[in-house]
C-alpha cells in the first residue's frame, strides 16, 4: 500500500525513501561468502560483478576502462567527454582537477571551479578520429565495453560508434523519456531508434514507475534508475530517493515481464551509493546491478585522481553536478576498491566483497534471489 500525506490543502504527496533509510533483515540461515555468485548477464554479456562505471572522464580513461573489464565490470565511456576532445587526455584532467583544488580552498564563489574548467574543455569540438584512436585501445585489450551519448546526440553520434565496434551503447541523460524532443530538431523516438540498432541499449535515468515502464517497452535491455551524483534536487527541484525509485522500477519489470510473456529488462541503479552497504540494499530493493561513480574515482588509477565529476558536471548552461576532491589515500588500487583488503570498516573500499557478505549472510547464493530478502524501514 502507498503512503500519501497531505502537505496542505489540497495537495498530497507520497512518502517515499532512501537507501539511508532501509536496512536488511538477516533470514535463519547464513552461508559462506566464498559461495555466494555475483555474476551479472544482460542480454549476450556476462560479467563477473554487477558493476557498471559511471561514463565520466573522472573515472574511465583507457587505462581504467582496460582495468575495469579485466576485472569483471563493464566501463562505460562517454563519448561526449574530453576522449574525444583533448589532445592531451592528462593534462585535460589535471586541469580539472588542479582548478578544483584551487576553487575548494578558495571563497564560496570559487567553488565552480572545476565546473568552469570542465566548460571550457568542453566547448572544443570533438575529434571523431581522436575518439576512435582512444576507444581502438579499450578494443584492443578485449574486454567488453559501453560507450554513452546524451538524448540530445543520439541519433548523430550512435551509427559511428556502432560502426566501429561496441559491445553496448548506454542512452544516458539526468532524466530520460521514451521521446525526447527539442525546438528547432527531429524529436528522438527511442523505440524506433533502438530498433534500427544492432546493440543492446541501456537507456535512462529515471526515477519513476510509469517512466520506466515507457523506456522498457522501447526495446532497451537495461533501464538506468538515476543519473550520478547530480544536483537536480537544488537546481531543478526534481528528486526522488533511490530505495523507492529502484523498487518502482524493479515493479515496471515484473509488470513488463508479464506483460512481455518473459522479456526482462534489467534495472541498474546509479545514485546515492557510496558504500557497498548501499550497493547491498539498492539490489536488495530490485536493482540487477549498480553503476558507481566516486567510489570508483576514489582508485588511484582513476581519471580524476582523487576528485570525481559526474558526467552532467560539464554542461555549458547548466551543470548538475560538482567537481569536488575525494577523502582518498594515493596508494588504493582499483582492485582494493572493489575486492579489498582494505583496512577501512565503512564500506567505502572492497565494495563486491561487502555485497558477498551481505549476501551470505542473508542465506542467499545469487543475485536475483537476493531481491527477496526482507527490508525494514528506519
Amino acid at each position: 500500500m502507498q503512503n500519501f500525506v497531505d502537505i496542505g490543502r489540497g495537495r498530497t504527496a507520497r512518502r517515499v525513501f532512501g537507501l539511508n533509510q532501509v536496512d536488511i533483515v538477516p533470514s535463519r540461515r547464513t552461508r559462506s561468502s566464498h559461495d555466494v555468485d555475483t555474476t551479472w548477464k544482460i542480454d549476450a554479456y556476462e560479467f563477473d560483478i554487477p558493476v557498471m562505471a559511471h561514463p565520466t572522464d573522472a573515472v574511465v580513461t583507457p587505462e581504467f576502462a582496460v582495468e575495469f573489464g579485466k576485472l569483471g565490470g563493464l566501463p562505460v565511456i562517454n563519448a561526449e567527454g574530453l576522449w574525444g576532445r583533448a589532445q592531451d587526455l592528462d593534462a585535460a584532467l589535471q586541469e580539472v582537477v588542479t582548478a578544483a583544488s584551487a576553487g575548494e580552498s578558495g571563497m564560496t564563489a570559487n567553488l565552480a571551479a572545476g565546473n568552469e574548467a570542465l566548460q571550457r574543455l568542453h566547448a572544443q569540438p570533438i575529434d571523431s578520429e581522436l575518439l576512435e584512436e582512444r576507444l581502438q585501445i579499450v578494443r584492443d585489450s578485449g574486454v567488453q565495453f559501453g560507450v554513452r551519448v546524451s538524448p540530445q546526440n543520439a541519433r548523430e553520434l550512435a551509427p559511428a560508434l556502432i560502426k566501429g565496434g561496441m559491445d553496448l551503447l548506454v542512452v544516458q541523460g539526468t532524466l530520460l523519456s521514451a521521446e525526447h524532443v527539442h525546438r528547432g530538431g527531429e524529436p528522438l523516438n527511442l523505440k524506433e531508434f533502438i530498433g534500427s540498432l544492432d546493440v543492446p541499449v541501456i537507456a535512462g535515468g529515471v526515477v519513476d514507475y510509469t517512466t520506466a515502464m515507457h523506456l522498457m517497452r522501447t526495446g532497451a535491455a537495461g533501464v538506468i534508475v538515476g543519473a550520478g551524483e547530480t544536483t537536480n534536487d537544488v537546481s531543478l527541484g526534481i528528486d526522488v530517493p533511490m530505495a523507492t525509485a529502484i523498487a518502482d522500477a524493479a515493479a515496471a519489470r515484473r509488470d513488463y515481464l508479464d506483460e512481455t510473456g518473459g522479456r526482462y529488462v534489467h534495472v541498474i541503479a546509479d545514485s546515492e551509493l557510496r558504500t557497498s552497504g548501499d550497493v547491498a540494499k539498492a539490489i536488495a530493493c530490485g536493482a540487477d546491478a549498480v553503476s558507481l561513480g566516486a567510489p570508483l574515482a576514489s582508485a588511484n588509477s582513476a581519471g580524476g585522481r582523487g576528485t570525481y565529476w559526474p558526467s552532467t558536471a560539464a554542461h555549458p548552461q547548466a551543470p548538475r553536478g560538482m567537481v569536488q576532491p575525494l577523502d582518498t589515500r594515493d596508494d588504493l588500487t582499483l582492485e582494493a576498491v572493489l575486492f579489498g583488503p582494505t583496512p577501512n570498516p565503512w564500506g567505502e573500499e572492497n565494495i563486491v566483497g561487502g555485497l558477498r557478505r551481505s549476501m551470505a549472510k542473508c542465506g542467499y547464493t545469487d543475485l536475483k534471489s537476493f531481491q527477496k530478502v526482507d527490508l525494514v524501514v528506519r
